[in-house]
């Protein structure tokens, strides 16, 4: 995966989940979801595309926060709408 994601300076390592228990939005309407996205400018955490209600999705077009990261164990990669690229960070 290469880094070409012009929208660096909008991720925050720091940003703390929204939920630890699963999907935001899925939690609550009583969703599924098959796997987690962290958004890493404010920390919503919703429900990738292979779910029913595609929440990360939706929020990137609600807020136009670019970059999200997988929230899955093992998983280190981070997604950018806007350049439509997944990378991952250094030290990470």
């Amino acid at each position: 995966m290469a880094e070409l994601c012009a929208h660096l300076d909008q991720v925050d390592m720091s940003v703390e989940p929204s939920s630890t228990e699963g999907c935001s939005e899925c939690l609550k309407i009583g969703g599924k979801w098959v796997h987690l996205r962290e958004c890493m400018e404010c920390g919503e955490v919703g429900c990738c595309d292979n779910s029913p209600n595609q929440h990360a999705t939706k929020h990137n077009h609600a807020t136009g926060h670019p970059v999200i990261r997988s929230l899955e164990p093992g998983e280190d990669w981070f997604w950018c709408y806007v350049d439509q690229v997944a990378f991952r960070l250094e030290g990470d």
